[in-house]
């Protein structure tokens, strides 16, 4: 991989198998990245950067100053996420097996006595990681009906770069732990994007008219995530 330096700005520049060149800049941080055709050498790549330079500078302001959700501490009161609807966290101490319950408007987190924060975070993430999983599946059935593909294997993981990933060979699709917290459109969306890389594996025109015909919706809810609170933590899309 490449990297142009305009000024105080760091590119990073990867040249495909891609007709058109585009430019994207990526939260929480701003970085920035260039995909160019492999035809196309880097001083015709870097005219193309300084053209864009005050565009990139207005997404990297736009980005600093996006909302950013507040360290998690897992103690009572605390806001938590889960389907995009906010909950209070209310922790009970008790003599059992940690466990975390949704009721009502609260998430009831079940410890032990002097649980660390890191261990309640585990069992909260566990408890997010096993709704994903039912989640998921009728969405998975549904699409690939109307798809024509067929996942043999689905993951969810914590992951710092991306929503989801496909691998298409394997026809096995990973999901980010952190869509639980969204909105149910959001989860249908990264998945059926994943999908779609089972008919087309590259981010092209192709794989875009798919997305258009099956899920018209797909650009609606990119910029819901993109305009969603960041973490503190640094994990981009």
């Amino acid at each position: 991989m490449e990297k142009l330096k305009l000024g105080d700005i760091t590119i990073d520049v990867v040249q495909k198998d891609i007709k058109n060149i585009h430019l994207s800049v990526h939260p929480p941080t701003g970085r920035v990245r260039i995909s160019a055709p492999t035809r196309m050498d880097l001083d015709t790549i870097r005219v193309f950067a300084i053209s864009k330079q005050s565009w990139i500078k207005k997404q990297q302001a736009k980005l600093k100053n996006q909302e950013r959700e507040a360290p998690r501490e897992y103690i009572n009161r605390e806001s938590h996420y889960y389907l995009g609807k906010r909950y209070l966290l209310k922790v009970i101490e008790h003599g059992a097996p940690s466990k975390a319950v949704l009721k009502h408007n609260t998430i009831e987190l079940y410890v032990r006595e002097n649980t660390s924060p890191e261990k309640r975070k585990g069992v909260l993430e566990n408890w997010y990681r096993i709704r994903l999983k039912e989640l998921v599946p009728p969405y998975i059935a549904k699409w690939e009906k109307l798809l024509k593909v067929k996942v043999e294997e689905l993951a969810v993981k914590k992951m710092r770069t991306k929503w989801g990933s496909c691998n298409s060979k394997a026809r096995r699709i990973w999901l980010n732990l952190e869509l639980t917290k969204k909105p149910r459109y959001c989860i249908e969306y990264i998945l059926v994007h994943e999908m779609v890389h089972l008919l087309e594996r590259k981010h092209n025109e192709l794989f875009i008219a798919y997305m258009d015909e099956f899920f018209p919706k797909w650009r609606f809810c990119k910029e819901e995530l993109n305009r969603s609170p960041l973490r503190h933590e640094n994990w981009t899309y």
